[in-house]
């Protein structure tokens, strides 16, 4: 009998050890899975983002497309020139992809003094809509996708962070439904003053 007992408590100990470590394991999981990057996280960060000084003028931008594999499936240059009245703006970019097909967006871009970006481009449904804080931008849209003949309506979740006066990075996640279709990685440079 007092075997049993022992045995039976140094199952049900090793038995809640292992809960105790499962238990910990899915918590990291859950934290790690609800943890995400808030536009605010970067308030502090410099060079401060100004649209309105970034995108004024010409601003080359190098880029390619990542499917969800991580394998790039397309490289692609942009040439942009972007012109402001006060805090509306107008960014004309020029695509041009390595198999040497071409794309056009022109962007309709509002800064608020809050913080907040709206903007509008024809093969956008709706408005994009963000924010800058500090050296970072974020925002979101749904982009008409032109692939093989039809026509795909894709989520965009795109973030810009200013290096420099000069250079920028963006990231941006694709997704269809909440799933992962892969992600935009670009480059944009300023000319030298």
């Amino acid at each position: 009998m007092t075997h049993l007992t022992t045995h039976t408590s140094g199952s049900l100990g090793t038995l809640m050890r292992a809960f105790k470590w499962v238990a910990f394991a899915c918590a990291i999981a859950l934290s790690s899975a609800c943890t995400t990057a808030h536009i605010g996280d970067y308030a502090d960060d410099q060079p401060s983002l100004d649209l309105r000084t970034y995108f004024n003028g010409p601003v080359t931008a190098y880029g390619m497309f990542q499917d969800r594999s991580g394998r790039v499936v397309k490289r692609f240059e942009v040439a942009m020139t972007g012109t402001w009245q006060g805090n509306s703006g107008v960014l004309d970019e020029l695509f041009t992809y390595s198999d040497g097909s071409t794309d056009r967006r022109v962007w309709r871009l509002t800064q608020h003094s809050d913080g907040r970006v709206t903007g509008e481009a024809d093969d956008v449904v709706g408005a994009a809509t963000g924010a800058v804080s500090g050296n970072a931008m974020q925002w979101r849209y749904t982009l008409r996708l032109p692939v093989d003949g039809s026509v795909y309506e894709v989520s965009m979740d795109d973030w810009m962070y200013l290096l420099n006066e000069r250079i920028m990075i963006n990231r941006t996640a694709m997704s269809k439904w909440g799933v992962h279709l892969g992600d935009v990685t670009l480059t944009f440079i300023k000319p030298a003053p």
